[in-house]
């Protein structure tokens, strides 16, 4: 239950065990359709594969086990508090190092705290002592996991940049540093445009440029680039069109249905992972399924769609970053910039790379470069900070 408080409290996540028999009852009931009728090498193409999916949900029934995931959430350390009458649900993992600074990690769509479980540790406590060490603030995005859902409108990226902002505060972390991909990219530009005297930089998955900007002077990598996002957005992004109009429609489906809910979030994981097939060649099973399974036991399945509704193709076209920042552009991710686009919004790049392997979550499909390539593109960033 809220506290209507601005106090920080700690927080552990219990599912009630009838909660769990619930789900396995569903998933043994579960109404599959036939088969895809594109077999073979594209047997994607129409989305989660059926033989696939009952794999999968055979070994979630029977398999898979939720409590080990609620025990290394308490190991990090779960808290929460109310922002702007919200409850805001966080992970929070002090360093030990003395020279240690805060990072806000912001995950987005369709993932959660789930993304960063396997990193966390390594930032807040690395075995090299010359690596720089952070104190990790990974917040649940309003609507998502233990966070509240908004019962009115309004809860954009800017006000979560806001409450972020507010949170760091409650913390004693007067100035901090800010990560995000997805979702969590574009607040964190927010969060850089809006709060430049606190945050000392950010690193980024996700540098969109403003709107507008010609292809006079790209390289031909960079046109392809401009060519695959619009591609993706013309004929791949059917979900986000649903979510940013009738997120309340597809929700129904979403709470109700595990098998349902499990395939409108593994198609993702397949489609934008660097992988020929299963996204399971690079991401472990239990981890995706953390990740279902949190959305599950929260019945965020719609709350967490409204982000669309809410800030879909939001972003303000005039907002421009400042403050130092390291960009990461992974190939196989769906949406790319090409830096000199980049660079219009963003106006101090200190650091940019363009990784060989890797797609949209690359802190689960390849967590020790994740983890490298944080620590450098911050390092570059708090160098340029002074």
């Amino acid at each position: 239950m809220t506290s209507l408080t601005s106090a920080v409290e700690t927080f552990r996540s219990r599912a009630t065990d009838a909660d769990l028999d619930d789900l396995r009852a569903r998933l043994a009931a579960a109404r599959l359709p036939e088969r895809e009728t594109a077999p073979g090498p594209d047997r994607w193409d129409q989305g989660v594969p059926l033989a696939d999916l009952t794999d999968l949900v055979h070994y979630w029934r029977t398999g898979y086990d939720w409590r080990s995931f609620e025990e290394r959430l308490d190991r990090i350390g779960q808290f929460r508090t109310v922002v702007d009458g919200l409850g805001i649900h966080f992970l929070h993992r002090r360093s030990p190092r003395a020279d240690a600074v805060p990072l806000v990690l912001t995950h987005g769509w369709p993932g959660s705290v789930a993304e960063f479980v396997d990193v966390v540790d390594a930032l807040a406590d690395p075995e090299d002592a010359g690596a720089p060490a952070f104190h990790v603030v990974a917040p649940s995005l309003p609507g998502f996991g233990y966070s509240d859902k908004p019962a009115a409108t309004g809860w954009g990226t800017e006000k979560i940049a806001a409450a972020w902002a507010e949170l760091t505060d409650r913390l004693g972390y007067r100035k901090f540093l800010a990560h995000g991909g997805d979702w969590g990219g574009n607040i964190t530009t927010v969060l850089a445009g809006r709060f430049p005297e606190r945050v000392l930089g950010v690193h980024t998955l996700f540098a969109e440029g403003p709107p507008g900007l010609p292809a006079d002077g790209l390289t031909a990598a960079e046109r392809r680039w401009t060519e695959e996002t619009r591609h993706f957005w013309r004929h791949r992004a059917a979900y986000a069109k649903q979510q940013a109009t009738r997120p309340q429609t597809i929700g129904y489906s979403l709470v109700d249905s595990p098998v349902g809910l499990l395939a409108w979030i593994v198609d993702k994981f397949a489609e934008w992972s660097d992988t020929e097939d299963s996204p399971f060649e690079t991401i472990s099973r239990d981890r995706v399924l953390d990740d279902v399974t949190l959305y599950w036991l929260t019945r965020s399945g719609a709350s967490a769609a409204r982000i669309y509704y809410e800030s879909h193709n939001s972003l303000d076209p005039e907002l421009r970053v400042d403050v130092p920042a390291a960009v990461t552009m992974y190939p196989r991710d769906i949406e790319k910039t090409p830096q000199p686009w980049a660079e219009k919004r963003f106006r101090q790049i200190v650091r940019w790379r363009e990784p060989e392997r890797g797609g949209h979550f690359p802190s689960l499909e390849v967590p020790e470069y994740f983890v490298r390539d944080l620590r450098e593109g911050l390092a570059a960033v708090l160098s340029a900070a002074g």
